[in-house]
C-alpha cells in the first residue's frame, strides 16, 4: 500500500527533486516503513532544505540585509499523530529517539545543545502564540549533514513547525512565521544565539533578498539560473568541525551590538555610518579594535546586497562575482571568522587561497555561512567544475565538494 502511494505522488516527487526525484522517492519509502513499524497509524510526509548564504555574511543579527537561497538538499520526515502527551521522533544517524514531554514546555537546562530543546522550544511558541499542538511520531532522514555549511539545524527546524502546523493546525504558518518560531526555539531553548536568515531561507525556498530591519523581515524573492549561465555552486567542506566554537559565533554578535550600544543603539543597522567612522577614537576607549572592525565589516557588508541583488536582475555576473569576492575579504580581514582565535589549523583560508588561485577571473569563492569552520563556497564555471571538485576533494578529503541547485520550495508538506 505504501510503495503504492508513493509511486502515486512521483509528479510531487518530480517537481520537488527533479531528475533525482527516483532516488529520493526511495528515502521516503524507507521513512514509510519504519515509520509503520514503529508507530502504525496513518502518516503524512515532510520536506525541508537546507539553505546556501549568498551575500550577506554575520549581517543578519544586528537587522541586515541578506541574500539566501534553499537547496536540493533536504530533511524529510513521515510524521502522524500518536497518543499520549510525547513527541518521539526518531532521526537517521541516532541510537535513540527523541522523546519530548509536551505537558512542560519550561527551558530544560541539562537538554540544551539537543534536538529535544528544540522540539520543546518551538512547541512552546506555538502555545504562547495560540497555536494548537499535540503529540506526535516520526521517522527523520536528512541530506543536510551536520557540518555542512548548509544549516542542518535551521532544516530541523522548520521541518518541527511544518509537522506540528499541518498535524494539528490549519497548514496555513507562513515562512517568515516559521522562521521566527524556530529561531525562538534555537536562542531560548537551544542556547544558541543566531540570526534569522537560515530559517527564513529554509522556510521560504527558492532565493530571496531579505531585509531584517523591522521585527518581521521583508523577503523578496529572484528568480536565477546560474546553471544556465554555465556556473555551478559548490560548497567545500573541508573536514574542520563546528564542535566548541559557539562562543566564536556568539563573540560576532555581542561585539557588533557593544558597538551600537556605544551610540545608544541595539543593533548597528540603526547607526549611522559617517557617526560611526567619525567617532573610531571615542570607540577604541571602550570596546576592542576587533569590534571596531567586524562593526566596519557589517556597514560594508550590508550594503552590498542590494547591489549583487541588482546585478542578478540585471544578469551582471561580472558584478556579482565582484562583490562576492569583496564579501569574503571583509569576512576575512573585518569580521574575521576564516579560523578560530589562536588556532593553527586554517583550512578555510586554504580552500579560499586554492579556489582563488584556480578561480581568479572565472568565478567567484568566499567563506560560507558562521565560519571559523566547515565550508566556503565557489561559483565555477562549467567547464573547470571537474578540475575543481579533484583539486579539492584531493586536499579535504572524497566528497567534500557539494554541487547545489537552488529549490523553489521551502517547508512543506507533500500532498501524496
Amino acid at each position: 500500500m505504501v510503495n503504492e502511494r508513493l509511486l502515486a505522488g512521483s509528479d510531487v516527487f518530480k517537481k520537488l527533486y527533479g531528475d533525482a526525484w527516483e532516488k529520493n522517492a526511495l528515502r521516503y519509502e524507507v521513512l514509510a516503513n519504519e515509520y509503520s513499524e514503529r508507530f502504525g497509524n496513518e502518516m503524512r510526509f515532510f520536506s525541508a532544505p537546507g539553505r546556501t548564504e549568498i551575500a550577506g555574511n554575520h549581517t543578519d543579527h544586528n537587522h541586515g540585509r541578506v541574500l539566501a537561497a534553499a537547496v536540493d538538499l533536504d530533511t524529510i520526515a513521515a510524521a502522524g499523530r500518536i497518543e499520549g502527551n510525547e513527541i518521539v521522533l526518531y532521526s537517521h544517524g541516532f541510537d535513540k529517539p527523541f522523546v519530548v514531554d509536551i505537558t512542560n514546555l519550561n527551558v530544560v537546562e541539562e537538554e540544551k545543545n539537543t534536538s529535544c530543546a528544540i522540539i520543546r522550544g518551538i512547541c512552546a511558541r506555538f502555545v504562547q502564540e495560540g497555536k494548537p499542538i499535540g503529540a506526535f511520531g516520526a521517522c527523520v532522514d536528512s541530506t543536510v549533514k551536520g557540518g555542512s555549511g548548509l544549516s542542518s539545524s535551521a532544516a530541523f527546524e522548520v521541518l518541527v513547525v511544518a509537522i506540528l502546523d499541518h498535524l494539528f493546525g490549519s497548514g496555513d504558518i507562513d515562512g517568515v512565521s516559521n522562521a521566527i518560531i524556530s529561531q525562538y526555539a534555537e536562542n531560548v531553548y537551544f542556547g544558541k544565539p543566531c540570526g534569522l536568515m537560515d530559517q527564513t531561507a529554509c522556510a521560504l525556498g527558492g532565493l530571496t533578498a531579505i531585509d531584517f530591519k523591522d521585527p518581521m523581515p521583508v523577503t523578496d524573492g529572484l528568480t536565477y539560473d546560474f546553471a544556465s549561465k554555465g556556473y555551478k555552486l559548490v560548497v567545500v567542506n573541508t573536514g574542520s568541525s563546528h564542535d566548541d566554537l559557539t562562543d566564536c559565533y556568539a563573540s560576532i554578535p555581542q561585539e557588533m551590538k557593544a558597538v551600537a550600544g556605544f551610540f545608544g543603539k541595539s543593533v548597528l543597522r540603526e547607526v549611522n555610518e559617517d557617526e560611526f567612522i567619525e567617532k573610531i577614537p571615542e570607540l577604541r576607549k571602550v570596546v576592542s579594535e576587533r569590534a571596531i572592525l567586524r562593526a566596519m565589516h557589517f556597514f560594508n557588508d550590508n550594503a552590498r546586497v542590494p547591489h549583487m541583488t541588482q546585478a542578478l536582475r540585471d544578469d551582471d555576473l561580472n558584478t556579482f562575482f565582484s562583490h562576492s569576492i569583496a564579501s569574503g575579504e571583509s569576512s576575512w580581514k573585518l569580521l574575521q571568522n576564516i579560523y578560530p582565535e589562536g588556532s593553527c589549523e586554517q583550512s578555510l583560508a586554504l580552500a579560499l587561497a586554492l579556489s582563488e588561485k584556480m578561480l581568479s577571473g572565472k568565478g567567484a569563492w568566499r567563506v560560507h555561512g558562521g565560519g571559523f569552520a566547515g565550508t566556503i563556497q565557489a561559483f565555477v564555471p562549467n567547464d573547470m567544475l571537474e578540475a575543481f571538485v579533484i583539486r579539492m576533494d584531493k586536499v579535504f578529503g572524497q566528497n567534500a565538494c557539494t554541487v547545489l541547485s537552488i529549490r523553489a520550495q521551502g517547508a512543506i508538506e507533500l500532498n501524496i
